[in-house]
């Protein structure tokens, strides 16, 4: 392909050079550029990419796109100048792949929690209904039913357009896509061409990033505001920040609740460890799926396959079917009679949510055990929160390490511990070691006691000082369980 054909719907400022060269790839790391390369210069967090524009010129790239041109200018080189470099790269790299968002209806998810458990089940939901699919998630990329690994929650522009051609040539009809507020804000989903988009909730989260719950809420905002309107935007009422979400799209503004009137109304008449019957728009249906967060998340999945033309009959049987991702609410059960709970939870209302499923559940009779932690290198201000929220919530609780990445665990503990009142602080036990933590935990229980394990649900490593060793939380609890 030739230059201008990757950028006719990129707005350039000017062009210096040549002004339509062959084009053999697109890249936003010069290391990876090769003779013929267009290499984007991207302002990121960690590195400025206008930096690199020697060395990906060395590498062989005849084409940069900059948004500020360098002092010494190649007379064999092309320079592009653009307002968003990153923008630029999610539209030029949509065209090089053939435009393949497009050409299936793709169904993005974004919110605090719950992305993962909605993406992924709409692609189960989807796929055993017959229909080819893709799925991308924080788990896995998924194309028709090959797996393909995932390594962030949204990947970046050439990654997600690459995933979504193949899913294209797999004869793929729908695939369904978490959408990240990083993502978002980074336009690593620009030029991507959305039939719907879901908001499941906002809570404290990515503050480290993002500086303020403003900007991160806007960052969420902004996905609805670029949906076309042949797309539907369907948002949850019982969430404070639902309707914010629509105030500006042009999409076909859809709600569902648990608490209000909505296009997509549940209840929830009975709840147990195996599942919940629910109401849904006065259909009645039996769950595997356990808790309101799921009740909420179980409306959002049939709303938008709803959405996007299932039969009413052929989704009710299908939702019946559906049991939770990897890694949430994932139920471990014992020989000594001990009901283990493995979950995602990492944020203080995932949390909340996780806890006050369990304490609706549960006859309180029984002693329930929460171990969990919080990241390193990351918004450090939920970290008392998430303690307060699960010592108010559980009968014991055992802070830990979860991913310290390069700060000191023994730190974040103490940041977590902070956040425990006095009332409380004779429930808690400080074990650095995951490993240890969980074995106490467990040796803690008798019959018919709840262990939570909250924090890592499908993660099998635990990242410190930049490297990761397996760690897998369900791993490590039925061992425990065995030796107890």
């Amino acid at each position: 392909m030739r230059l201008n054909e990757i950028l006719r719907n990129c707005k350039v400022v000017k062009t210096v050079g040549e002004g339509n060269p062959e084009v053999s790839s697109l890249a936003f790391d010069s290391r990876k550029c090769v003779k013929d390369s267009v290499f984007f210069a991207i302002r990121g967090t960690q590195a400025d990419g206008h930096d690199y524009i020697a060395k990906a010129m060395e590498n062989g790239a005849k084409t940069i796109v900059c948004e500020q041109l360098p002092e010494s200018l190649d007379g064999t080189a092309t320079y592009v100048v653009v307002e968003n470099s990153a923008k630029t790269l999610g539209l030029a790299a949509s065209e090089y792949f053939g435009n393949p968002s497009s050409k299936l209806r793709l169904v993005g998810v974004t919110g605090t929690n719950g992305k993962t458990t909605i993406a992924t089940l709409l692609y189960r939901l989807f796929i055993e209904a017959g229909y080819v699919c893709g799925l991308l998630s924080t788990i896995e990329n998924i194309i028709d039913r090959k797996v393909v690994p995932s390594t962030h929650t949204t990947g970046d522009q050439l990654e997600l357009n690459e995933l979504l051609g193949k899913m294209v040539d797999a004869g793929c009809e729908y695939a369904f896509m978490e959408v990240s507020s990083h993502s978002v804000d980074q336009d690593r989903i620009a030029g991507l061409t959305f039939a719907g988009g879901i908001f499941t909730n906002l809570t404290h989260d990515h503050l480290d990033y993002h500086k303020t719950v403003a900007a991160y809420r806007d960052a969420k905002k902004k996905f609805f505001d670029n949906l076309p309107e042949t797309a539907f935007a369907l948002t949850n009422l019982d969430d404070r920040n639902g309707m914010v979400m629509l105030q500006n799209t042009k999409a076909a503004k859809k709600t569902y609740s648990l608490l209000h009137d909505a296009d997509f109304k549940g209840i929830v008449l009975e709840s147990c460890f195996d599942g919940m019957k629910l109401k849904i728009n006065n259909k009645e249906l039996f769950t595997l799926l356990v808790g309101r967060f799921n009740a909420s998340n179980i409306l959002a999945i049939y709303g938008a396959a709803y959405l996007l033309g299932m039969k009413e009959e052929e989704l009710l049987c299908g939702v019946s079917r559906l049991h939770s991702a990897a890694g949430r609410f994932q139920m471990v059960y014992s020989g000594s009679g001990i009901i283990g709970i493995v979950d995602y939870a990492h944020t203080p209302d995932a949390l909340k949510n996780v806890l006050d499923t369990i304490n609706e559940i549960r006859t309180h009779n029984e002693t329930l055990i929460t171990v969990a932690g919080a990241g390193g290198n990351r918004d450090a201000a939920k970290r008392p929160e998430m303690a307060e929220a699960a010592a108010t919530r559980s009968d014991r609780l055992v802070l830990t390490s979860d991913n310290p990445r390069f700060e000191e665990p023994e730190e974040i503990i103490a940041q977590m511990k902070a956040g425990v009142s006095g009332a409380y602080y004779n429930r808690v036990l400080c074990i650095t070691d995951r490993r240890e933590a969980i074995r106490t935990a467990v040796a803690l229980a008798k019959k018919g006691d709840i262990i939570l394990v909250a924090g890592k649900g499908h993660e099998d490593y635990q990242d410190v000082k930049g490297v990761k060793h397996h760690f897998d939380d369900r791993e490590e609890l039925e061992k425990a369980f065995n030796e107890k």
